[in-house]
């Protein structure tokens, strides 16, 4: 067996293997995947000296612990947490040399949801239409990890950043969202659409890697019944029975039959990776339809 691998010793709350997704087969049912925090996946990606396309980890809440069996440069952004090699303090946000067969702790987050460690070579497991990206709803790419995994990695392309430390945004105090209405937003009353865009509401404890939920009051549709089901994009707000906002991210189905009030713009979807539960969010509209 190669040398070149990772051992997973700890794998954490959830932890998954994620890449740029895979983008164009919506058509086929295949949701785009892919990290849900894109840019602070290139940035450890390119403190390690790897192109933007490679695979990554990206962790959930309480990080994970890793072994390499050949030295690698690692790199560890995202939600801010502690970093240790064998016990000693790491840095993070900064590439860092991990000996063959040291231990890299990647620690609880201080602060939002997701942190991403990018390893020298990057995560070469074997690739599904594309993309090395596990999709936690339609089951495609590499399941997410579990204790005693063992994962191939890729050779190094380039050297590695040479940098002490890279600033990276911190997580949202208040997740501020700008939408557009539509295209169902004449299923809802004028009273829904101001409650939407006035009101504030707070990110649930529900929240995943498909959609981002909301807590707080109810939207009112003006028309009753089913709406056929139809194309969903990243970034829809969509609308359950409940009438609480669920705003789509990257694992989100390709179709859905609830309508959908207004869809986020794609430059304000990376800080809902970093969201903790009970943070607020405001929707603010940018444009009608």
């Amino acid at each position: 067996m190669t040398d070149r691998a990772l051992a997973v010793v700890r794998a954490g709350a959830l932890t998954t293997v994620q890449d740029q997704g895979r983008p164009g087969h919506a058509h086929l049912g295949v949701p785009r995947s892919g990290a849900l925090d894109a840019p602070a996946a290139a940035l450890v990606n390119r403190l390690v000296g790897n192109p933007p396309e490679a695979a990554l980890l990206e962790t959930t809440l309480n990080g994970c612990d890793v072994r390499p069996r050949s030295a690698v440069i690692v790199a560890v952004g995202g939600a801010p947490c502690p970093v240790t090699v064998d016990g000693r303090p790491a840095a993070w946000g900064a590439p860092v040399r991990v000996p063959a067969g040291s231990l890299l702790s990647v620690g609880t987050a201080v602060s939002g949801v997701r942190s991403y460690v990018g390893v020298s070579g990057g995560v070469a497991v074997e690739p599904v239409l594309g993309s090395r990206s596990t999709d936690l709803l339609s089951g495609l790419g590499p399941p997410p990890l579990t204790d005693g995994m063992v994962l191939p990695l890729g050779t190094p392309m380039a050297p590695h950043a040479r940098v002490d430390v890279v600033p990276q945004p911190r997580p949202p105090a208040e997740l501020v969202l700008r939408v557009t209405l539509g295209p169902r937003d004449d299923w809802f009353t004028t009273a829904a659409i101001h409650t939407l865009t006035t009101h504030p509401y707070r990110v649930s404890s529900a929240s995943n890697r498909i959609g981002l939920r909301t807590e707080g009051p109810a939207l009112e549709r003006a028309r009753p019944g089913e709406l056929p089901s139809e194309g969903m994009v990243l970034g829809a707000i969509q609308v359950p029975p409940d009438g609480r906002p669920v705003v789509f991210l990257a694992d989100h189905p390709t179709t859905g039959g609830y309508p959908v009030i207004a869809v986020v713009r794609p430059d304000d979807l990376p800080a809902t990776a970093q969201a903790t539960p009970g943070t607020p969010v405001r929707f603010v509209v940018v444009r009608h339809r």
